[in-house]
């Protein structure tokens, strides 16, 4: 359990965020780590893996409406909160740039802990030159669908930024650096003007649709590091 905590403070870069955002242990427990379920939330599914055939640990991206009586005493609960969405959602996400072949990919916007460094809460990059359209149906393979796409589906797109949020300062800058794409996560209304002064393409994915893909992906991640350990995905 302690190589797995470990494992994840550092794939997430807790110690750039506040320490209330950390996130990590839960809920202490002392089972050997062999099954690890991963989710969201508590749902009525999970509950009901938990009551039938419990895992030997739990990580929850929001573990606050947890009803830990449905645990096992002994089963551990992880979470890391504010440090997956920036890793693994629509933020400076390195896997997310694999999967959209973005290359010479640089930071885009920042936020700043008291007392910490900056953190990139976007990126840019490079992108294969592609039609809007194209680009549309990729991200809806990707995510499994978009909230809202805008933009001349004719345009051609070779640049792209992916950020965490969207105001007129980050379309803008966006904009500047040569992006005819901007990917977040929900349209926001602020940021109307600088879209339509530059002719920026936005897909909002939907915050929902890019957590699920930050799962299935942290499912893959940890696969990957801990091959002998079973990661069941809820």
């Amino acid at each position: 359990m302690e190589e797995v905590v470990a494992f994840l403070s550092t794939y997430f870069s807790v110690r750039s965020f506040a320490p209330d955002e950390q996130g990590g242990v839960y809920r202490a427990g002392h089972r050997p780590l062999r099954r690890l379920a991963v989710a969201l939330e508590p749902s009525a599914r999970l509950y009901e893996r938990l009551r039938t055939a419990p895992p030997d640990a739990l990580w929850l991206h929001r573990p606050w409406k947890l009803d830990l009586r449905q645990l096992p005493p002994d089963v551990p609960v992880l979470y890391h909160h504010l440090p997956f969405d920036e890793t693994l959602t629509l933020g400076h996400n390195t896997p997310l740039a694999d999967v959209l072949r973005l290359t010479e990919v640089a930071e885009l916007g920042y936020k700043q802990a008291e007392g910490l460094p900056p953190r990139a809460i976007g990126m840019l990059g490079d992108a294969p030159r592609q039609s809007l359209q194209t680009w549309q149906t990729q991200l809806t393979r990707h995510f499994g669908g978009l909230d809202s796409l805008t933009g001349d589906p004719d345009c051609p797109v070779d640049r792209i930024a992916v950020v965490g949020a969207m105001n007129e300062a980050l379309v803008r800058e966006a904009a500047e650096r040569g992006a005819k794409l901007y990917i977040t996560g929900q349209w926001r209304q602020p940021a109307r003007k600088a879209v339509e002064q530059t002719g920026m393409a936005v897909a909002a994915i939907g915050h929902l649709r890019s957590e699920e893909w930050g799962l299935r992906t942290l499912a893959d991640v940890l696969h990957r590091a801990f091959p002998n350990l079973k990661i069941e995905l809820d």
